[in-house]
């Protein structure tokens, strides 16, 4: 028993270490209140040996100045079970160019703990004609998986 609470908390350790070392902790203004729905603008699944694990989507709708929404979901072996699984969503200050990295202009709070179905939702406002870019992880197996959107709906 505290051998597997001494691991889990080493596991926790090193996966908080590697999303810091990334950068995908950081301190962020207050977010809008949002939820994972409306227009789906990005998807993207990520593997472990060819079998999903994971999977971020962003969302879209046009409330207030246009909201963009993001939650990553557990997939395949990972439904269900629990793991450190997060996702963060920003606003960028970019207008055009899909793809690139993206120049924070808002940063939504991080939505990180350990969930067996989803991290999420995180949002941010006023994204009507701005780039958005977000990233969903879950550490699986001693390993974190990154999806990185890059800007997005531009």
């Amino acid at each position: 028993m505290i051998r597997r609470t001494l691991r889990r908390a080493g596991v926790l350790a090193v996966g908080l270490v590697t999303l810091a070392a990334t950068g995908l902790i950081a301190a962020a203004p207050a977010q809008a209140a949002t939820s994972c729905s409306g227009t789906v603008t990005y998807s993207k699944t990520v593997s472990r040996s060819g079998s999903p694990i994971g999977e971020l989507i962003i969302y879209y709708n046009s409330s207030n100045g246009g909201t963009n929404s993001a939650c990553f979901y557990h997939r395949g072996v990972s439904y269900g079970k629990s793991a450190l699984t997060g996702v963060h969503i920003a606003r960028c200050a970019q207008r055009s160019g899909e793809g690139r990295t993206c120049d924070f202009d808002v940063l939504s709070n991080p939505d990180e703990g350990s969930y067996s179905y989803y991290a999420g939702p995180v949002g941010v406002t006023g994204t009507a004609n701005k780039c958005v870019s977000a990233k969903g992880w879950i550490v699986w197996d001693f390993k974190v998986y990154i999806v990185d959107s890059l800007t997005q709906g531009c």
